[in-house]
């Protein structure tokens, strides 16, 4: 956290007590609020900042079974968790690149483990990272439509094969309600929206419980 407030030039203060972080001063907070263009393509920016980060070799060394010590890498968690939704958002050339460079590495990368543990997916007690789950899955879980549609293009995925528990590329797109990779998918003759995973849940039942949270 010291390296952090250093960084921003004394433009934030933490508050101990309260656990927050907040700019100085809310002349600062208005200054910026009228100044959009300061800060161009932040989406992008965070995309990319967390995709480097995931692919550094220091991160890539830190391995996927067992119970790893990541006390020392505090932001492996945020990355692996929210580089899908920053991407989303706004996704460079640069940030592409990046992406699909880390998504050769999903199956027993430390950021699928984690991803997987918050999603409550890992159900599985003392199985290892190496069971499939593919830069396909990862990339339909996260719902980021251009790198689903380019992984499909390369032709190096079975677009139909079940993870390490059953999920479908297909089922994890409707679970998370991603609608327009679902199209996507659906658009492939191969793939079949009934295929059943491990829970007996197939993707168009779980793309029905999606509808039925929704106000």
């Amino acid at each position: 956290m010291p390296t952090l407030v250093n960084c921003c030039q004394g433009l934030i203060t933490v508050d101990g007590g309260a656990s927050t972080v907040r700019l100085i001063h809310f002349t600062l907070q208005e200054y910026l609020s009228t100044s959009p263009d300061i800060f161009s393509r932040p989406p992008s920016t965070m995309a990319e900042i967390c995709l480097t980060y995931l692919n550094s070799k220091e991160v890539m060394a830190i391995p996927a079974d067992g119970s790893p010590d990541i006390s020392d890498t505090p932001f492996i968690k945020y990355s692996s968790l929210h580089w899908g939704s920053h991407t989303k958002k706004q996704l460079s050339d640069h940030g592409r690149s990046l992406v699909l460079q880390l998504l050769q590495e999903c199956d027993g990368h430390i950021s699928t483990k984690l991803l997987l543990e918050q999603a409550g997916h890992l159900e599985l007690k003392g199985v290892g990272m190496r069971f499939p789950v593919s830069g396909l899955h990862c990339a339909s879980f996260f719902g980021v439509v251009e790198v689903v549609a380019t992984l499909i293009e390369t032709r190096s995925y079975d677009t139909d094969a079940g993870d390490f528990g059953g999920y479908t590329p297909l089922g994890w797109a409707a679970e998370n309600g991603h609608e327009e990779v679902v199209k996507i998918l659906l658009k492939l003759g191969e793939v079949n929206p009934n295929k059943p995973n491990d829970h007996g849940r197939t993707p168009l039942s779980l793309a029905a419980s999606v509808d039925t949270r929704r106000p």
